[in-house]
This record gives structure tokens, C-alpha cells and sequence, in this order.
């Protein structure tokens, strides 16, 4: 069994202790909290589980290091506070252990990453001993392991467009939906994730991995985004309230230019409510969020995703696919050497020993 440490109980995090202790090749033995009042509390309680798993969270970070786990499950975001998760997982790795996580989006394609991310991270490297692995959803499978294996089974393909369209209303993340995004917020506002290069930032690494993986030359990396006001107010179960006038929808692409032509295309349409911008893509059934992959060329290729988790919640279904991602490649990367990998280097495989076990 793999000594097994998951370091956040967030949204993430929740999901990563529950896959951690569905793997049959995983064993858990730490949680790490930064919040005070769960210092203490069992790991199954903290998870949303029925039973306690006999793992308390502890905020002494350095006693769990200390005792050198072979994994860490780096889940607490990066989002808006980049410089301190770099520097826990540089922490993590340089204790020697192979870390997986959501955060830090420019090291999903760590050989695009800028220096004053991928240099401390290979410094970790060589001092402990550890590895690194970066992925999620979208950025993430849904734009690296899916797409490229859908193209394989193209006779000819002409463009590959990654979709994920979303109800925000349902991602209980209230700083990252109202400010980095912006929804709620005036139509004179810029909401950081649509500044110019911040798109690129975030999914350019995406368009550099599949046209490294299909072989195409990248011209370059252009930009699109749009904006809908909300024509009425309206009150969201779990994000409150979001007034007329304000932004209630956004559309963006990042596109990978080939030979003149947007050939490898990521795009958003997130909303806050289903009745903001109607007329741009929805799920196909209806429901508050998916993940398509379109394959233009013989044959034309078209995949729909939808994940649910935690009482039936799109948000938590995708967050929980990213969890099983990167929890199921931490066997591969504890076997592998050292290393800054990506997601062309690590295998999606197949769900050993897990068929027909239990939901934990």
C-alpha cells in the first residue's frame, strides 16, 4: 500500500479522500487542514462519508512531511493565491513525494511553463526525489487524454473543438464565480479570467500538448471572448442572488492557429442561470453542465460527458473525475523516475481492481 496524504478538504479535496480510500493500491494517512476548526476531525467526516476512517486532520504540515509519504494529493486551489501553492508543492516534492494536483495551471504543459514556475518545481526534483503531476478537468482529460484519443479514430481530421458548458450557479466557489469570472459583477467590470493572455495562460498549455501529440506546427494562440448581461434577476440556490443588468454569461475560446486556420479550439460558455444567452450551446440534455469533444473531419466525431457527484451536482462530477484522474496515476508515478511529467507522459488506464466495489 501506497503511504497516501491529501493536503485540502475543499471542493477538491473532499473527493480526493474518498478516492484515496477507494484505491486498492492507496493507504491514507494524513489530511492537512488550514482551517482551525477542522483540526482534529476524522478524515471520513471531512470527505462527506458515513463512517470515520481513523485518520485525523492535522494543520502541522512539517510532522506530515516529516514522515515521508510516497504521495500527496496537493488539492487546495491555486487559483488566487499561485505563489503559495507553488511553494507547498514544491515543499511536498522536495520531501520526496510524487504529487499530483489541480493547481497551478501553467505546469500542465510543463515545457510551455514559464521559468518561475517550472524551475522550482525541477529544483524539488533534484533535492528529494519526488515527481509532479498537474491535470484536471478542463484544463485537463478534456482537452488532452480525450480529444487526442478521439482523433485516432478519424479517417481525416480537419479541427478539434473541446467544449465545457456550464451552469456556475452549481460551483460553490463564490470568490472564483464572482471575481476571477465575474458573474454579478457591472458590464464595465473586467473580470480577471477574460483579461488579454490570462485565457492563454490557462489553456494554452492544452492547444500546445495536442498539437505536440498530433504533430502539427501552432502559427499561434488567439483569443475570442463575449459577455451577456442578465435580462432579469435571479436567486441560485447555492450562489444567492445575481441582479438584472449585471453579467450572467461569458463565452471565450483559446485557439491553436495552423497553417492560418483555428485547427485545435477550447471553448467556454458559462452562465449563471439557464436563461442568460439562449441562443449559445447548452448540454445536450438540458442539465447544468458537460464536457464535449467535437472532431471535425471522416468521420465527424462528437462526445458529450456528463459527470454528477455529491447529490446529483455537475460541479462535483467534474471535480471528482479530475480527483480520479490524479489519484489513479499516483502507482504509475511512485514506479516512474523523478520527474516534472504531463499528461502525454502519464497513462489514463483502466480502473484496476475497482470494478463492482462499493461507492465510498
Amino acid at each position: 500500500m501506497i503511504p497516501t496524504v491529501v493536503w485540502g478538504t475543499g471542493n477538491v479535496g473532499r473527493a480526493a479522500i474518498r478516492a484515496v480510500e477507494a484505491h486498492p493500491a492507496l493507504a491514507l494517512t494524513a489530511v492537512i487542514v488550514h482551517n482551525p476548526a477542522k483540526v482534529g476531525r476524522d478524515a471520513g467526516e471531512l470527505a462527506g462519508l458515513d463512517r470515520r476512517l481513523g485518520v485525523a486532520a492535522t494543520d502541522d504540515i512539517g510532522a506530515v512531511l516529516a514522515a515521508r509519504p510516497a504521495a500527496v494529493v496537493y488539492a487546495a486551489s491555486g487559483d488566487v493565491r499561485p505563489d503559495d501553492a507553488l511553494a507547498d508543492i514544491t515543499r511536498a516534492v522536495a520531501a520526496g513525494a510524487a504529487v499530483v494536483s489541480p493547481a497551478l495551471y501553467p505546469l500542465y504543459d510543463h515545457r510551455s511553463a514559464p521559468p518561475e514556475f517550472r524551475d522550482p518545481v525541477l529544483a524539488a526534483v533534484a533535492q528529494g526525489g519526488g515527481s509532479f503531476f498537474a491535470s484536471g478537468v478542463d484544463p485537463g482529460w478534456g482537452n488532452d487524454v480525450l480529444p487526442l484519443l478521439l482523433s485516432g479514430l478519424g479517417t481525416t481530421v480537419e479541427a478539434i473543438r473541446c467544449q465545457e458548458i456550464f451552469d456556475y450557479s452549481t460551483y460553490d466557489q463564490p470568490d472564483s464565480v464572482r471575481h476571477l469570472v465575474g458573474m454579478g459583477r457591472p458590464m464595465d467590470y473586467e473580470p480577471m479570467m477574460l483579461m488579454p493572455s490570462v485565457p492563454t495562460m490557462v489553456w494554452g498549455g492544452q492547444i500546445r500538448m495536442m498539437a505536440r501529440a498530433l504533430g502539427a506546427e501552432l502559427d499561434e494562440i488567439r483569443e475570442t471572448s463575449d459577455r451577456r448581461a442578465l435580462d432579469a434577476t435571479v436567486t441560485t440556490p447555492a450562489m444567492g442572488v445575481f441582479e438584472a443588468g449585471t453579467q450572467g454569461a461569458i463565452r471565450f475560446e483559446v485557439q491553436g492557429i495552423v497553417a492560418g486556420e483555428p485547427r485545435i479550439v477550447i471553448e467556454h460558455v458559462t452562465r449563471i442561470h439557464a436563461s442568460c444567452a439562449p441562443d449559445w450551446p447548452s448540454p445536450p440534455d438540458g442539465g447544468a453542465g458537460a464536457h464535449r469533444v467535437v472532431i471535425e473531419g471522416s468521420p465527424r466525431i462528437e462526445v458529450t460527458v456528463e459527470a454528477t457527484d455529491e447529490g446529483e451536482n455537475r460541479s462535483a462530477g467534474g471535480n471528482a473525475t479530475a480527483v480520479g484522474r490524479l489519484v489513479g496515476a499516483i502507482d504509475w508515478l511512485v514506479e516512474a523516475e523523478p520527474g516534472l511529467y504531463d499528461a502525454l507522459d502519464v497513462p489514463l488506464r483502466p480502473a484496476v481492481g475497482k470494478l463492482g466495489r462499493k461507492r465510498p
